[in-house]
């Protein structure tokens, strides 16, 4: 069956969207720890980070590492983490969170965002996708 996140790629549920190419997407986290915490996932399933091949690790975080500049462009924070746990949902996953504390990282205290800031989030951090 595939993931939540398979189904956001296909477009059969929305996201609000930062940046794909061919083997990558990004999208924002809709239950986010800060403003601008995004999702980075290869458009294959794959449920472990280490089970991906080579190229498609090394591509994933290439192209996170340019959502994350894109990230800093955008939100004003001390810096960008990351963060790949991916227990919650069986697809290679790569949080990118803007933090200004520690507890920013955390996934205990989440922010609460409408839909008019996800979109307008989106819409600011893809500008800024090179």
């Amino acid at each position: 069956m595939a993931s939540i996140f398979t189904k956001i790629v296909s477009g059969e549920i929305p996201s609000y969207k930062i940046a794909e190419d061919e083997n990558y997407f990004a999208f924002l986290d809709i239950n986010p720890n800060a403003k601008g915490h995004t999702l980075v996932i290869p458009k294959r399933e794959e449920n472990k980070l280490f089970d991906l091949s080579k190229e498609e690790y090394d591509g994933l975080m290439s192209f996170s590492y340019r959502v994350a500049k894109a990230i800093e462009k955008t939100i004003p924070c001390k810096r960008v983490g990351m963060s790949v746990i991916g227990l919650e949902v069986p697809h290679v996953h790569v949080h990118l969170i803007p933090l200004n504390t520690m507890s920013d990282i955390q996934f205990i205290e989440k922010v609460k965002l409408s839909n008019e800031e996800f979109v307008e989030l989106a819409a600011g951090i893809s500008n800024n996708f090179e």
